[in-house]
């Protein structure tokens, strides 16, 4: 059951979608894109004949359609437009769904001439370096991954450290060592080419192979943004910034709440400018929204959503989103603030039963859970009688290790005493009708909401399973002994 939700409230990136219009996208060019040329490039299929042709932009993970046209009886078509295209990755979508990439920059007048049975192979490229860069390297990547992946799958079948394996080894790192020449020599000769910064972007830095394996792992992830120029936004109207964004968070940050705020903290103090960067706006959303605390299995997810709005989505930061937005957040933060994990856990205080005040720190033994439920939820009719059991066992103990301190939410005061009388809860039992005793405590989003205060009172543990009670604990208990 969820408690006291409220969405969040997030102005993100406009829709871009398959129905967005060229005008739509063209909206929000960066400078640099405005000073390119007005869009004329001619695409020529042979073999393809008359049809509607697709141009499919990107803006990270999103597709949007920048224009349509028809080609002729041979296959050639020819896109215009009185201003420029956004500087990005682009797709030809032939009527068939066939596709192929070509790159819009700052210079729009080209020509792109291919066959429809070989669409890359084939390609020839006239008044484009971007693309001409492009299409050698998509070629040269093609022939690269056909001789290297035979190399790869053979080593699973040699034993390492064979002489055998050695050879095969060494023709595979000869050919990485081939690709990094291919690429260093393209990269010097045309330093200021979009596709060369698009390329960049899209390297991963070397392992650090004379370091142990936890500092190579930290070393690669600080390098990891080294070859991306975050001053240059038309790398957003490519794949390369979202899968590097992904991949960054997801497999190269350890999935805690402080290692989560440390890699994006890390990532924005390399923006050259946080006033009006999209690049922050991004960052700081792409954070925010998977780490929001409905949508994620993390613990303790508010803390990342604390300090995102704290620090983050503040008047004077979030330039994309009104004041209105932003004091809701501000609000919502606020109220999970008071209870993360490391902090101490708010002494409630609230009537019992017989209406007496019972307090959360009066509970003497040396783990208090705190249990927030709602009697008509379904998830704590499941969970409840296992606590109960729970608790059965823990009394056993001389003296008892664990007591629970239970407060009922959003309920009435006969429907409460009902559960408790039903379920057999033999704790300490509390409930508030105004919620006054529990503003700016305990948050909850989801009911039932499990807290774990350790013997000095702090919170060890949220967001968790009754079943997942006694292995926190005990993992406490071994961290001190």
């Amino acid at each position: 059951m969820k408690y006291l939700m409220t969405t969040m409230l997030l102005s993100l990136f406009a829709c871009l979608c398959w129905q967005c219009s060229a005008a739509d996208t063209s909206a929000s060019q960066s400078t640099e894109t405005m000073i390119a040329e007005n869009g004329n490039f001619t695409i020529k299929v042979a073999g393809l004949g008359a049809g509607s042709v697709r141009l499919v932009g990107m803006l990270n993970d999103q597709q949007f359609l920048a224009d349509e046209a028809t080609t002729d009886a041979n296959g050639s078509v020819t896109f215009t437009k009185d201003e420029p295209y956004r500087q990005g990755i682009y797709f030809i979508l032939l009527p068939n769904n066939a596709n192929f990439q070509l790159i819009i920059a700052e210079d729009q007048t080209f020509t792109l001439s291919t066959q429809m049975n070989d669409l890359v192979g084939s390609m020839q490229v006239e008044g484009s370096v971007d693309n001409q860069l492009l299409y050698d390297n998509l070629r040269y990547e093609a022939n690269y991954q056909q001789a290297y992946n035979p190399l790869s799958q053979q080593l699973k079948t040699l034993t390492e450290g064979s002489a055998e394996y050695k050879a095969v080894e060494k023709q595979r790192q000869q050919l990485v060592a081939d690709r990094k020449n291919y690429l260093d020599k393209v990269f010097a000769e045309h330093p200021n080419a979009f596709f060369v910064k698009f390329k960049k972007a899209g390297q991963n830095p070397e392992l650090r192979r004379d370091l142990p394996n936890d500092a190579q792992v930290t070393a690669y992830r600080m390098e990891f943004w080294d070859g991306v120029d975050l001053a240059d936004e038309r790398l957003m109207n490519t794949p390369v910034i979202f899968n590097k964004l992904k991949r960054y968070f997801e497999e190269l940050t350890p999935q805690q709440p402080d290692s989560i705020i440390l890699s994006l903290e890390r990532l924005v103090e390399r923006l050259p400018s946080l006033e009006n960067s999209e690049y922050y706006k991004y960052f700081v959303n792409y954070v925010a929204l998977n780490y929001e605390p409905t949508k994620t299995t993390l613990m303790d997810s508010e803390a990342v959503f604390v300090h995102m709005v704290q620090n983050h989505f503040t008047y004077e930061r979030a330039f994309w989103s009104d004041s209105t937005n932003i004091y809701a957040l501000q609000l919502r933060a606020d109220e999970m603030a008071h209870s993360l994990v490391g902090q101490p856990g708010p002494n409630v205080k609230a009537p019992d039963e017989k209406g007496q005040l019972r307090s959360v720190y009066e509970l003497k033994a040396p783990y208090i859970v705190v249990y927030l439920y709602n009697p008509d939820c379904e998830h704590c009719q499941e969970q409840s009688p296992v606590l109960v059991d729970l608790y059965r066992n823990w009394q056993q103990q001389t003296p008892p290790l664990v007591d629970v301190y239970a407060i009922a939410i959003d309920t009435e005061d006969a429907l409460w005493k009902d559960y408790i009388a039903k379920t057999g809860m033999r704790w300490t039992n509390v409930f508030d009708p105004s919620n006054r005793a529990i503003y700016k405590t305990y948050f909850v989003n989801v009911t039932p909401e499990v807290y774990v205060l350790g013997p000095d009172r702090k919170i060890i543990a949220k967001n968790l399973n009754v079943s997942q009670i006694n292995e926190v604990i005990e993992r406490d208990q071994r961290k001190r002994e």
